[in-house]
């Protein structure tokens, strides 16, 4: 019984911003995350640090938090407008810069994981991958609330994309490296590390720890690793950016390589978040700082 508040709330959102016209569920997301951010007390200040680390200065940390609040909002209500009838017209919303090097990736018959950060609308990423040809098995965290995990799986694969839960340990590991095994595409959300247990890496200019998922399943398999930006478009829309394919450097050691590679692929965020801050969407602690009592 504890599963079903929270899942009757995401169903009446999807309900009220399904019967919008994109025009204007998009405007409605923006709005309730600009009001979410003047509401938002510390997480808002926590955002405001995430951005003066990207940036590299105070100058515009306070506009750029509050964009990226409305930038969040727009994701959830693209996420709860999202139907399969309306699959055709999310695609044709979306471009791809390098998206040459995808097929060039898949040529080879090696797989490819395409590794992206919590930015922009990476459903639709994966909505895209799959009406150029390229379908995706894509790897979703695991929570609490079952309904809400089937309601998530469900959502994607309206849009054309498998998804595997997070937490069940080797399983998961095994059927993405299956995948890639196989010649096929797999999509790693890839900048929280979520367990705990990820690698260290200096991450605009502070170090913190990464998940090394998508360089050690590239290590272990021979794919083709290529990190993706994804962009919202003022207006409607979006933007894909495929970065060339990361080279995960030799090393002595699998463990030395995953970590070098870890490193190189933290580089590659920077300069895809760099791009557009406001549509990274980092609330929560990243940073040892992060976690540190304000003095």
């Amino acid at each position: 019984m504890r599963d079903w508040p929270l899942y009757v709330a995401y169903r009446a959102f999807s309900g009220l911003f399904g019967l919008l016209p994109e025009p204007l569920m998009r405007r409605s997301g923006e709005a309730v995350g600009r009001l979410a951010w003047r509401f938002a007390g510390n997480r808002r200040r926590l955002v405001e640090g995430h951005m003066r680390r990207v940036v590299g200065d105070d100058s515009d940390v306070v506009a750029l938090g509050r964009a990226m609040f409305a930038s969040y909002g727009r994701y959830w209500a693209e996420v709860f407008w999202t139907r399969p009838r309306r699959k055709a017209q999310i695609v044709a919303g979306c471009s791809i810069e390098g998206e040459e090097r995808v097929h060039e990736a898949a040529a080879l018959g090696r797989g490819i994981v395409l590794a992206l950060p919590h930015m922009g609308n990476w459903e639709s990423a994966g909505a895209k991958a799959e009406a150029i040809g390229i379908p995706v098995l894509a790897a979703a965290e695991g929570l609490s609330n079952q309904k809400i995990v089937d309601w998530f799986v469900a959502v994607r694969r309206a849009l054309g994309i498998e998804t595997v839960i997070t937490g069940s340990g080797r399983k998961v590991t095994t059927a993405l490296a299956r995948r890639l095994k196989e010649g096929g595409v797999i999509a790693l959300v890839s900048d929280r590390d979520v367990s705990g247990r990820g690698v260290a890496v200096e991450f605009f200019g502070e170090m913190t720890t990464m998940p090394p998922g998508p360089v050690a399943l590239a290590e272990r398999t021979g794919a083709v690793l290529l990190p993706v930006g994804c962009y919202f478009v003022a207006g409607g829309g979006h933007r894909f950016v495929v970065r060339p394919p990361l080279e995960i450097p030799p090393a002595a050691s699998r463990e030395e390589r995953v970590a070098a590679g870890t490193q190189l692929f933290a580089a590659e965020l920077e300069d895809l978040i760099r791009a557009a801050p406001q549509d990274w969407h980092l609330f929560v602690p990243n940073w040892p700082s992060d976690r540190e009592p304000a003095s």
